[in-house]
Formats: structure tokens, C-alpha cells, sequence
């Protein structure tokens, strides 16, 4: 991994510059089936092409303030699980994001050019706020605010040309867009405009057919959950509720066990079968969901083993966030140099 006094960032050991990434999760449990559709499996696709940066966002988890170990042990449950779907924190840098308080420094200074109307009409941002009011009695946090602005300094205190993200956070995307060249444009250019990339998979609803899977919803599929535990979470699974016998002709469109096996199940020829029986009342909800089990399992089954793997080995998860958080900390410096000195603050008491 590279450090400080090895190579410049973004440069390969072959000496070729590769462009950033910045993107990351919220320390907040273990992660599921819907990150690796909707993130992991562009990040594993690109940490060869990118110099790539994984955020562990524990700053943006204001939510959790009345249970902070649930964030504690996130952070280390985020990384083994990163270890065990095959990112490398020797091509790529794990960070802790509270760990390198150039993010909070960058934060405030960005937070001069954002109003809080912007801030307000961020429809991510309305849902999250409405999710918690109805789930808690306590007023909404300033941090609720504050963590978009955050997430722009996230991205850009690397400087990071392609942010590999969800489709729920496309319009952080965009204000970071407008940021960089809001300030790009007053005080010369100091960071890329970032793109996004959605992925394959933009959003897998949850097991129970809600729109998006969460662990506080109950209705995930952890990729460190044994197999017995995922046979019965999708023989649970909601299907067509219109259906009510096996002989009944059946829905495929918006139906979350075919949504589940487009997404995981790599024979194809099985899934069509499948499908064209379902819609033909000529095969029943539980061979569907056994076979999707199956498949789930054989997708799991060498993540479970490289988590066991990890997990046995505490020391080599601390050492990659360790190694990554440090690497981005002299990232960080180098990039607020530059910062102050657009603002020229270094120029304070002088001519």
C-alpha cells in the first residue's frame, strides 16, 4: 500500500497515474446482498482501473448517537466484509473517515457555498429525515444537514474523477458536481468534477418487497449470514400476492424472488425456465425459492470463507484500515494545502 514517502497517489507501481475513486458506506451492521448488487460489485471490477478509495463514513451516522457502539463495531464489521467480498487494501485504501480531520476541515470551508435551501431539496435527504421522525421522538440533528456537505468533502478532499455509488445518492453526486465547479471557478481549479456510476443492480428491494433492504427493517440478506439462515429468509420471501395457488399464472414484473435471481443466479437458462413457468401456473412458489436459495448460497459460500478467514484474524482488518487511513490523512494534507491556498489563507496578516 502505498504511504507518504512512496509512491505519488494515484501512481501504479508501474509508474502509469490512474485516476480516484472516492466512495464508501455508513459503519451502521453488516453489509447485505443490496450493497453488493447496487456497490461492491463495481468496486471489485474497478480497483484494478482506479486508484481507489473506501470510505468508512462513521461521521454520518448521527441516527445512531443513541447506541455509538452500534458505530463502533460497524466500522470494523464494514471492513472484514470488505475483505471478504475480495477488495484488496493492497491496491486500494481502506479509511476511517473520522480518522483524517481533513474531512471535517474541508466541510466547514465547503459549507460557506452551500445554502440550506440546496441542502433542502435534496429528496435523499427529505427521506432519511422523514424515516427518522417516524421512528424517534428526538428533533432531527444539525447533522442531518450537515453530513450532504460532508459527503461532497468526502469526495473531493481526494479528488476523486468517478464516485461508484447507489442510485438513492445520485443527487450527492450532483451537488458535488456543482460545488467543484462553484469553487473551481472563483478560485482556480483545484478539484476534478467527480461522475458517478450507478450499478448493475440500481436498488434491491427487500425481502419482505419494500423498496429498499435495510438491517433496521429486517428484511436483509447479510453476505456474512449462514446458509441455513438464508434458506429461510427467502422461503419467507414476499412473491406475487395476486397468486394464491401454484396453478395460478403468476407475476415476474416487481416480483422480488426474480428480481433476486436475475441479480444472483448466474444460470440464465434456469431463470427463464423458471419464469416462464411461473407465468404459466406450471411451477409453485417454494421450487422457485429453493432453487434462489441455492444459488444464493453458492454465491455466498466463498465470502463466508474468506470472512471466517478474516475474522480469525483481527489484527490484518485493523492493519488495513490502519495503512488506508493513513494514506488518505497525507492525501488530505496535500489537498488542503492547495485549499488555503486558493483562499489564500496563508496570506492572513501579510500585504
Amino acid at each position: 500500500m502505498s504511504d507518504a514517502g512512496g509512491e505519488s497517489a494515484g501512481e501504479s507501481a508501474q509508474g502509469e497515474v490512474r485516476q480516484r475513486i472516492l466512495t464508501g458506506v455508513r459503519p451502521t451492521g453488516p453489509l447485505h446482498l443490496g450493497h453488493y448488487a447496487g456497490a461492491l460489485e463495481n468496486w471489485l471490477r474497478l480497483q484494478d482501473e482506479y486508484d481507489c478509495f473506501f470510505l468508512i463514513a462513521d461521521y454520518q451516522v448521527s441516527d445512531y448517537a443513541s447506541d455509538i457502539d452500534v458505530v463502533r463495531r460497524g466500522v470494523l464489521e464494514v471492513a472484514l466484509d470488505w475483505l471478504a467480498v475480495g477488495l484488496d487494501p493492497e491496491e486500494s485504501h481502506f479509511v476511517i473517515e473520522s480518522h483524517v480531520p481533513e474531512h471535517a476541515e474541508l466541510t466547514v470551508w465547503l459549507s460557506w457555498w452551500i445554502s440550506l435551501g440546496r441542502l433542502e431539496r435534496n429528496p435523499t435527504l427529505k427521506a432519511e429525515i422523514a424515516e427518522l421522525e417516524s421512528r424517534s421522538d428526538a428533533a432531527v440533528p444539525v447533522a442531518f444537514f450537515t453530513y450532504p456537505v460532508m459527503q461532497v468533502a468526502n469526495i473531493l478532499l481526494p479528488r476523486a474523477h468517478l464516485v461508484p455509488t447507489g442510485e438513492d445518492q445520485s443527487p450527492h453526486i450532483e451537488l458535488t458536481r456543482e460545488v467543484a465547479r462553484r469553487f473551481n471557478r472563483r478560485f482556480g481549479y483545484t478539484f476534478p468534477v467527480p461522475s458517478g456510476l450507478v450499478g448493475r443492480v440500481p436498488r434491491l428491494v427487500g425481502t419482505d418487497g419494500s423498496a429498499k433492504m435495510g438491517k433496521s427493517a429486517g428484511n436483509a440478506i447479510d453476505l456474512g449470514d449462514e446458509s441455513d439462515v438464508v434458506t429461510a429468509k427467502v422461503m419467507g420471501m414476499y412473491t406475487d400476492p395476486t397468486r394464491l395457488r401454484a396453478t395460478d399464472p403468476g407475476h415476474v414484473e416487481g416480483n422480488p424472488v426474480f428480481m433476486y435471481h436475475d441479480a444472483f443466479n448466474p444460470d440464465t437458462a434456469e431463470v427463464d425456465d423458471l419464469k416462464e413457468r411461473y407465468r404459466g401456473g406450471r411451477v409453485g412458489d417454494v421450487e422457485v425459492k429453493r432453487k434462489l436459495a441455492a444459488a444464493l448460497n453458492a454465491f455466498l459460500d466463498p465470502i463466508r470463507e474468506r470472512r471466517s478467514h478474516y475474522g480469525a484474524r483481527p489484527k490484518l482488518v485493523r492493519d488495513a484500515l490502519a495503512s488506508g487511513t493513513e494514506h488518505a490523512r497525507a492525501v488530505g494534507r496535500e489537498t488542503m494545502g492547495d485549499v488555503r491556498s486558493a483562499l489564500r489563507l496563508d496570506d492572513i496578516g501579510g500585504a
